[in-house]
């Protein structure tokens, strides 16, 4: 499917980072994908040529980093101001189903929001979830697992529940903790569909640490809203786009072709296509 008419978002602000390589994935696939700062979709401190409008976008993006210094919380000072000035904006944008994803930080700042889990409607709510620091108690940077859940994203859909990608995790705070009684919310998660992957093994196997870095209940490495039009994970599918990415390359083939991050970015176009 072609997408040079389909418009995306990478919403940046100070200290968010791996903006460019969504950017150049994106646009590898053929989206029109644009990295917008806050204060553009403000109009604050910028020309009237340099405003930019969300409804004008297919999707959304909100990419890693460390916002604001992951001061607070991480993703916490993002989100607040996200919430007050394009609250509205945003959440009308959810209401039409169009795509809001959220890559390491970016899943951070949904959680903040409380758009992730989420309720149906796309509220922008208090948060009834939060992403910890580490169980390991420091940075994790290394190729990690994850396994499609089969749920409510149905544009992964042609694939077998249980489908493995390869994408690198690089992150001290993502030990996915859930609110009220955590075992009986992540049941309600799982028969809702919401969760989107979870840590695995090279193998398909129990993804004992260091496969899944962080300890989030559940193994959850990433969950969508009700809808499924808002997800976020915490690798980074951007990461791995490229072939010459993987960390085997070397070994196994060359540095030629796609790596695992091209399936699934694939996949959230299809999704936001259907959508616009």
């Amino acid at each position: 499917m072609a997408y040079r008419d389909l418009r995306v978002a990478i919403l940046s602000i100070e200290g968010t980072n791996c903006d460019e390589e969504l950017r150049v994935a994106l646009q590898q696939l053929g989206a029109s994908a644009e990295i917008v700062h806050l204060k553009q979709f403000e109009g604050r401190d910028v020309s009237p040529a340099e405003r930019r409008r969300l409804s004008d976008y297919a999707a959304l993006f909100v990419p890693g980093g460390f916002s604001s210094g992951d001061y607070v919380r991480a993703g916490a000072i993002f989100a607040a101001r996200v919430r007050a000035s394009i609250g509205p904006q945003l959440e009308e944008f959810v209401r039409e189903g169009r795509i809001v994803a959220g890559i390491c930080n970016g899943f951070q700042v949904l959680t903040e929001l409380g758009l992730l889990p989420g309720a149906p409607g796309g509220r922008l709510r208090r948060p009834d979830a939060v992403l910890m620091t580490n169980d390991s108690g420091r940075f994790e940077c290394r190729p990690t697992f994850v396994a499609w859940q089969g749920g409510v994203f149905g544009s992964l859909a042609h694939l077998e529940k249980g489908a493995r990608f390869l994408f690198p995790s690089a992150h001290g705070e993502g030990k996915l903790v859930l609110g009220g009684d955590a075992p009986t919310r992540l049941r309600e998660l799982e028969a809702s569909g919401q969760i989107l992957f979870r840590w695995v093994a090279p193998d398909g196997g129990p993804p004992v640490y260091p496969w899944n870095p962080n300890g989030s209940e559940g193994d959850v490495a990433g969950l969508t809203n009700p809808e499924g039009n808002v997800f976020g994970l915490m690798p980074h599918p951007e990461r791995s786009f490229f072939r010459a990415q993987a960390p085997d390359w070397t070994r196994t083939g060359g540095p030629e072709g796609f790596g695992d991050g091209r399936t699934f970015f694939g996949a959230v176009l299809d999704h936001a296509a259907a959508r616009a």
